[in-house]
């Protein structure tokens, strides 16, 4: 088994039209020759990616989805302006190339970024690591350092204070979500109206440090040494990063983190390898990431449960386009009993909470 991520036969209906990328790229990177072949990443279900193979030379494409797409959504030239300057204070950003916003070209804008060549944790922690469970703690812990580090770039140095408006995050994102889950709800999902009516009734205030929040920090997108794969050489999936409170960040990598004792259901939506033995418990990423920023977290059901339902919307918002036919991606079908599950999952949490 190949650790090293890998692609596969692209999709039927996701193919891109080879020589229009080729004569696109030969015009914005030099030194390129040949004709480069094309796959694609299995992961993702959001934008997706494309692995470009030149004889001498590899590149990522990355491209919205087919289909409908929600507002303000899948921004090419938003992702590529954020690797290229983020770069400067989280050297863990892919190099950007090239920017097409000729949608003629392939059906949508596009950006071309380097390949980094490494392993990717997806569902379950490969054997063939033969981590101990020491190692893997370690791993977890060097896993939140980044995320840490992230939150604490002077984003107005990296040229990236424009990317978001701190002021009034915590609220512009319950009902953003909100707005936007209801805008792509389908007649077999659930409502979820005592979760959203909590969620109003107990907002806390923005954190009094901002910073720049990732949006979609996982296992799943970040990179390892192949040579080490202690070391973490790579973050991948910049779509949805801004500037913003950075505990709400906290609770959407939460809301993916799947523990060891958690239910059978939970366990059938893992993605990552967070229950393999030594990873921390949600409780103690929490508290990890607490020491190491130098804050005190008080109220995490409510960033947890914020994670939840914003996981739910993004869930929904996927699942509204295949419901509709807009994309023939059979991994969607079951889409909208993630939905539930989350919503049960979420009424639990506030049933315990002390908020």
């Amino acid at each position: 088994m190949a650790l090293t991520d890998q692609t596969s036969r692209i999709r039927d209906g996701e193919e891109l039209p080879t020589e229009a990328i080729d004569q696109y790229l030969k015009a914005h990177i030099p030194g390129l020759e040949g004709m480069p072949s094309i796959s694609q990443f299995p992961g993702g279900a959001s934008n997706l990616t494309y692995l470009l193979e030149y004889p001498k030379q590899e590149f990522v494409l990355r491209r919205p989805p087919f289909g409908h797409k929600a507002k303000s959504a899948h921004d090419m030239g938003r992702e590529y302006r954020i690797l290229n300057q983020l770069n400067a204070g989280f050297p863990y950003c892919p190099k950007a190339y090239a920017y097409c916003t000729d949608e003629t070209l392939i059906g949508a804008e596009f950006y071309v970024m380097e390949r980094v060549k490494g392993i990717i944790l997806r569902e379950d922690m490969p054997a063939e690591l033969g981590f101990t469970p020491e190692q893997t703690t370690a791993l977890c812990k060097s896993f939140i350092d980044k995320f840490v580090d992230l939150h604490n770039v002077d984003y107005n140095a990296c040229g990236l204070g424009d990317l978001g408006k701190p002021e009034g995050y915590v609220q512009r994102q319950i009902n953003g979500w909100i707005d936007r889950y209801e805008r792509a709800i389908t007649a077999d999902a659930p409502g979820w109206e005592p979760v959203k009516a909590w969620l109003r009734d107990k907002m806390p205030a923005d954190h009094p440090k901002p910073g720049i929040i990732h949006n979609d920090y996982r296992f799943d997108n970040v990179i390892l040494n192949p040579d080490n794969p202690m070391e973490i050489i790579g973050v991948l999936d910049w779509e949805m990063t801004t500037l913003g409170d950075p505990l709400m960040d906290l609770g959407n990598t939460l809301a993916y983190w799947i523990e060891a004792t958690d239910p059978a259901p939970m366990q059938l939506i893992r993605k990552q390898p967070s229950n393999a033995p030594g990873m921390l418990t949600r409780q103690q990423f929490v508290d990890y990431y607490a020491e190491r920023a130098g804050i005190r977290i008080d109220n995490f059901d409510y960033y947890y449960t914020y994670g939840l339902f914003r996981l739910a919307a993004i869930v929904q918002q996927i699942y509204y386009r295949y419901f509709h036919g807009q994309t023939q991606d059979k991994r969607f079908a079951k889409f909208v009993q993630m939905n539930a599950l989350l919503e049960q999952v979420s009424l639990q949490v506030i049933n315990n909470s002390k908020l």
